[in-house]
């Protein structure tokens, strides 16, 4: 997979993330897309990094755009791809209903690395030589 290539991840919709319409609770978006994110991470061998660093990723911002809804088994696919904007490492995201290839919802997620006492850190150079070059 290179950096432009979006990440694709697998989700099949439960029962207990349903609201009382009968669909996908819109909190749960949000979940599936935190999921995305930390399954980009480890497929792209970012996470041992991380950790042996002794860095934080923190979430500073979402803004998510609620498109079309999400049922009851259900598979979707979550595209992310990630971008700096410096300081934020910015995640780019989508969760598409594989069998109707229908978007559900878009997501910008901002983060910042963080080290242990909280304190806000550059990206870090082995983040940035993977990083997509894509808008």
């Amino acid at each position: 997979m290179t950096p432009d290539q979006p990440h694709r991840t697998s989700i099949t919709v439960r029962g207990y993330e349903l609201d009382s319409y009968g669909h996908v609770n819109n909190a749960v978006y949000l979940q599936y897309l935190e999921q995305a994110r930390w399954m980009f991470m480890k497929d792209r061998d970012f996470l041992k990094r991380i950790n042996t660093e002794e860095l934080f990723l923190v979430v500073t911002e979402t803004n998510i755009r609620y498109m079309h809804e999400a049922n009851l088994f259900d598979e979707l696919i979550v595209e992310t791809t990630m971008k700096a904007e410096k300081p934020y490492l910015v995640f780019r995201q989508k969760i598409l209903n594989e069998k109707t290839g229908i978007v559900l919802s878009r997501a910008t997620v901002s983060t910042i690395f963080v080290n242990q006492q909280r304190m806000p850190l550059d990206i870090p150079p082995f983040i940035l030589l993977n990083l997509s070059t894509a808008p």
